[in-house]
This record gives C-alpha cells, structure tokens and sequence, in this order.
C-alpha cells in the first residue's frame, strides 16, 4: 500500500455544467422533461488524505523529534499515558523498534475535533520515503510501515568540469552521491584526483521523487566521460545475473588485480601482524608478501594506475608505489634492483606494464620481491584480494550487448526515439530491437 497525499474528490461542479447543457439540448429539440428528474448536486464531497487518513476529521500538527526525546515523552505531551505507551512499544516492535526514533525526524498528529482532542493518529517519518503510522482511533492500537508514492523520472545531463566533480554536479542541478557513483563505475579507468579543467561528461540516470522533493538516483543508464581528450563509455548490461559496466568493446571497466606482479619461485614470507625479522632478528608487522625469485626478473604492475612514489626507502630499498582504482587502492613494490625505463613519479602505467626489475636492496638477504597493498591508507593481505582480471563480455553475449550499446550510445548523443530507450536488463528484455538505431527513426532525447 502506497499513499501519501492522496486526494480523493467527488465534485458536483462537473455533473451540474453537463446537466445544463442536456437541459439546452433538450430544449431546442424540444423535448420534454420533469423537473424533479435533476438530481441536487450543489453540495461538493471531497477527502483528502494524508498517509492514507481524512485530513478533514482530524486537527493536524507537524513537529520534530528533539534531540534526547523518548517516543514516550512525546505521546505524554498528547495525554497518552504510560499504560498505553507500553503497549504501544510492544506492538512497534516486530515492524520497528522505538529506540530508533532519531532526532530532527519530522513526526504529525491526528488531533480529534471534539472538546477531549483525544490523540487519533501518530505518524513518524522514518525515512524520506516510509513512514510508521501508529493508529489509537479504534479500541486497540495497531501500528504499522508504509509507503509515499515514489515517482522516477529518467534525466540526461551533460556538464563540464571547471574545479571538481562534486561542485559540477552541484553547479548543474544534480546530487553529489550522483557523483559519487559515478567515480566508483570508472574507478578503474579514471583518476578523479586527477580530472582537469574542461573535461566534460554526459549521463543518464534515473531521479527519485517523493511529490516534488529529490529524493535520490536510481539506474545509472549510461555514460561518457571526456578525460585528457579521450571519451570514455560506460555501458550497462547484464551477464551472468548481474548488471555491471563495460566499455563500448564490452571490457569490464571494474579490472581485479594481477595474480602477482612477476614470474616467481617461491613464497618466501606471507602477510603477518608479528614476524621475526631475518635481519633485525626481531618480531614486527611484514605487511606484504615476499617473492623468491632471482635477480633482475621483470616486475609489472598489477593494474592500471599512477606511479605516486619512486625512490630509495629505506629498508625498502628501491621501491615503487602505484595508485589504482581512484586511490583507494594502492600497491608497492620493494627492495628492487631497479626501475623500468620511463618509469618516474606521475607516469601513468597499464597492468602488465613493465616497471622494475627483482633485487635485494635495503635490508634484504637475497633477492626477492616484497609486493604490498593498502586500501584507503591501511595494509590489506595481497593473497586474499581477487585476482583474477576482470572477463569481457563473452562471444554468446556480445550480439545483445552490441545492441543495448548502441542504443545507449545513440541516447548519449541525444539521437534515440523514446520507444528505443533500454528500459530493463532482463535477459530478454530489449534484445529483439534493432540493433543499429540509425536502422529506425531518430527523435531528441528529451
């Protein structure tokens, strides 16, 4: 059941103009009728509701949680008694718990219009779209979780970067957890940290509306993003169950990592919190993994990204350090002999790129390669992160997303007919279309 602000109106003024009219018919032709054959419709009958309840019996007033209020102090302030809250708590529960009540939360009551103004209804909003109603207008209380009719609009937008991402999104009317999201479907492929000024984009998403209000995006349809001169697509589609982004020759832009970053003999340390150095002959943190391997063996990188660090560290010995996916990952790669030729701080490398070579620098006792990651700053397990890359969009699949990417294409560039829109992913859905969208009619998109 979904209501909120439902207005139900049965009005007479309709029906009256309608009746006239027949009347003035009738008379030119002549007809003939009795008087009492009208039937009195000047009285108007109109409800309006409000979460689902006739606003016209009721006193409303709206409020806000304080911070610190208990559910039970604000029913006292109503009359309502501790007998009454009780059971009031006991029949929330298994819908919600009242210890989630949260400041600033908007609340409205349903006031009798009696002299006793005896408390008829409690809604609190537990969220931009459900609320919680509890019902006292009967002989028991009942309560219960609904919700406000959601509406969802299809956008395009197309904006042009001159500081950040998130103030574009702001500066052109659109939510910055749009942004967001955005930055995590081409984590892999662009580097936010690093966007310019005039890089541009377009997007189509779904906006969520509760009456007129934002409430959030849904589907993101499809996007292009201009960075350093080059377009970069994002098209959805579903393989195996789960809608994920591709680019126009249908790779996954969401990469995994290399299963290590070079031909190696043997695991000659693992990730651990307390180890006995060989050195230093002391326990503390390795946070990596140490391959055996001999010296001067090739070293790649284990993803896309950007060199952060190059240089002598220390016990490291020469080390490199990349950024990936947007900086939240990060991998480093110790104790090397030395560096691939152009490889310097700012270098922008592809996975499987060359970009050192094994040694034994810094406090080592042969030639291995230490190879670390962190994840937003802190040491992760290189062992148990995935690792294989990313499949493509397989051969049986590649004649229906052809098809979703060119329609999605087309609708970036604003050449689709409405009827051609992808509306759905489900496996059938949408494929029996044609394929190329210069094949059919072409309107701007709206």
């Amino acid at each position: 059941m979904k209501k909120n602000w439902k207005v139900i109106a049965v009005s007479a003024g309709g029906v009256l103009v309608l009746a006239v009219l027949v009347v003035l018919a009738l008379n030119r032709s002549g007809a003939t009728f009795e008087s009492d054959a009208l039937v009195d419709v000047s009285q108007e009958d109109t409800t309006v509701l409000l979460y689902g309840i006739d606003v016209g019996k009721y006193d409303l007033a709206e409020n806000t949680v304080e911070f610190g209020e208990t559910i039970g102090q604000i029913f006292g302030r109503y009359g309502v008694g501790p007998g009454l809250v009780d059971q009031i708590a006991r029949k929330s529960e298994p819908v919600f718990s009242l210890r989630g009540i949260k400041a600033g939360q908007k609340y409205t009551t349903f006031q009798t219009k009696d002299s006793a103004a005896r408390l008829a209804y409690f809604v609190y909003e537990a969220s931009m779209t459900d609320y919680l109603v509890f019902d006292l207008s009967g002989d028991s209380v009942r309560v219960y979780m609904d919700t406000k009719n959601v509406t969802v609009k299809r956008r395009m937008k197309t904006a042009t970067i001159t500081s950040s991402l998130w103030n574009c999104m702001i500066d052109n009317g659109m939510s910055p957890m749009l942004a967001m999201d955005l930055s995590d479907i081409y984590a892999w492929s662009i580097d936010f940290f690093g966007i310019q000024e005039g890089d541009n984009f377009t997007v189509i998403y779904d906006q969520k509306y509760v009456d007129t209000v934002e409430i959030g995006h849904g589907t993101i349809w499809g996007a292009r993003f201009e960075h350093g001169g080059k377009n970069y697509y994002a098209i959805p589609f579903m393989q195996d169950g789960k809608v994920s982004y591709w680019d126009e020759q249908g790779q996954s832009l969401r990469k995994n990592l290399l299963k290590a970053p070079l031909k190696y003999s043997r695991i000659s340390s693992r990730f651990s919190a307390s180890r006995l150095h060989p050195i230093l002959r002391i326990r503390r943190p390795h946070y990596g993994v140490d391959y055996a391997a001999p010296s001067g063996t090739p070293v790649v990188a284990v993803g896309d990204g950007v060199v952060i660090a190059k240089g002598y560290g220390g016990g490291g010995g020469n080390t490199l350090k990349i950024k990936h996916n947007s900086g939240q990952l990060v991998s480093g790669y110790l104790h090397l002999k030395g560096y691939a030729k152009g490889i310097n701080k700012g270098t922008r490398v592809r996975q499987g790129q060359l970009i050192g070579y094994v040694g034994a620098t810094g406090l080592a006792t042969g030639p291995h390669l230490d190879f670390r990651l962190w994840r937003n700053g802190t040491p992760i397990d290189p062992l148990k992160v995935p690792t294989e890359p990313a499949e493509p969009v397989r051969a049986a699949n590649k004649q229906a997303f052809d098809g979703v990417r060119d329609r999605i294409m087309a609708e970036l560039n604003g050449t689709l007919a409405d009827s051609l829109k992808v509306t759905s992913f489900a496996p059938t859905a949408d494929t029996s279309r044609a394929a190329n969208p210069d094949s059919v009619k072409q309107t701007p998109a709206r």
